[in-house]
């Protein structure tokens, strides 16, 4: 009875099922419980040896060897079949054996709770004597990393999609907005002091439906344009500049370094679902949505900026992959299922920088965390092009770690 996990019972008290209920209630007075258990397990123990002594001696008389037998035999039962087996088999089949039995306990606690109060009497002394506090024990409470070891070991009993997506829930709270958000050079952005016509068809050809629009430099935003509604509102009207700033939706800042569970809450309180991360000094890091938190729970659902022309497949029949430098380290985690370390930079290019101390100015092969990546193309600013190498596969060229 005791092997029987307390969150299981519970559950199986909701549904209902016979013996439930009064095991959950055998267990909320664990003393009384235990000392009905012992009392009789300690008296049939006891009782069992004495009869059969008694029997021997009866029967053989004043005999020390068959005594001796006797007792050794009876030992042997006990040890057998009223210790160890039926222990082994109440721990492996628990609800088999405590649901049933709690039906038989349960009375026999009622009518031995003169004898129970008797002996704990003793008992609780001896506790309060020892200065042993019993009381705080029955709050369990498991932890996050507990949780997940639960979620780990549910095996066949949970689809590995819906363990996954908990597995992530977990991770959420140990990571900030900086770690889903769109980095700065990856947001399609409008110049509100562009020409008319390529505004007009940036409007018409961009990939997403909201577009961040600034005034000369990035970090000047003006605000947000919905772009369908910007077009259907212009359909039949001429294009101005004050009938553009008329459309602008108020920016939404958010600073670096927010826990990701707050802002999804901050998203679910407000009317916004466009926030800017900006640094202590106001200067843009990047733009994060809800959907990008979702994605980080469930995995890539919606369309994002192509990665490269030569990576949307992932690796090829080598056992390579060419990414760009600015990737993200866990979209690039998730979509290759690497471990590159994530408690640091952000970006491949920060991490291979990183390692390498310097930019480099030539074809360069470094292992991080046992996954191999050969610098392709970089420039005085950064690392542009990154070839990685499957786990396993051999390639590159220069190794440095």
């Amino acid at each position: 009875m005791m092997a029987l996990n307390r969150h299981r019972l519970k559950h199986l008290s909701n549904q209902g099922v016979l013996g439930a209920k009064t095991t959950q209630g055998l267990l909320a007075h664990t003393d009384e419980l235990l000392s009905v258990i012992l009392i009789g397990n300690n008296l049939f123990n006891t009782i069992i040896p004495v009869l059969t002594t008694s029997v021997a001696l009866h029967t053989f008389g004043r005999n020390n060897l068959v005594l001796s037998i006797a007792t050794g035999i009876v030992a042997f039962l006990i040890i057998v079949f009223a210790e160890i087996t039926p222990k082994i088999v109440g721990a492996t089949f628990p609800e088999k054996i405590a649901l049933p039995a709690s039906l038989l306990i349960a009375p026999l606690m009622r009518a031995t709770k003169p004898i129970v109060w008797f002996v704990n009497l003793f008992a609780n002394g001896i506790l309060r004597i020892l200065h042993i506090n019993t009381k705080g024990a029955h709050d369990q409470r498991l932890s996050t990393e507990e949780l997940r070891t639960i979620v780990l070991e549910s095996g066949s009993f949970m689809p590995t999609k819906h363990r996954s997506i908990l597995l992530n829930l977990f991770d959420l709270e140990n990571i900030s907005v900086d770690d889903v958000m769109i980095p700065r050079r990856r947001i399609e952005a409008l110049d509100f002091d562009a020409p008319f016509e390529q505004i007009l068809h940036q409007l018409e050809t961009c990939y997403h439906n909201k577009l961040i629009v600034y005034q000369g430099d990035i970090d000047r935003v003006l605000g947000v344009l919905h772009v369908r509604k910007t077009l259907s509102a212009l359909h039949n009207q001429e294009l101005e500049r004050e009938t553009l700033r008329e459309l602008l939706a108020e920016p939404y800042f958010v600073p670096s370094g927010t826990p990701v569970f707050q802002q999804l809450q901050y998203f679910q309180e407000s009317r916004h679902r466009t926030a800017l991360v900006v640094n202590e000094y106001g200067e843009l890091q990047g733009l994060v949505t809800p959907e990008d938190i979702i994605e980080e729970l469930i995995g890539e659902f919606t369309t994002s900026i192509p990665r490269s022309a030569n990576s949307r497949g992932g690796w090829n029949e080598n056992g390579e992959c060419i990414v760009a430098g600015s990737m993200p380290l866990r979209e690039l985690n998730r979509w290759l299922q690497l471990t590159l370390p994530t408690d640091g930079p952000k970006t491949l290019n920060g991490l291979i920088l990183e390692i390498l101390e310097e930019i480099p100015d030539g074809d360069v092969c470094v292992q991080i965390a046992g996954i191999k990546l050969e610098v392709m193309r970089s420039d005085d600013q950064a690392v542009r092009t990154v070839k990685i190498f499957k786990p396993g596969a051999k390639g590159g060229k220069k190794l440095r770690s």
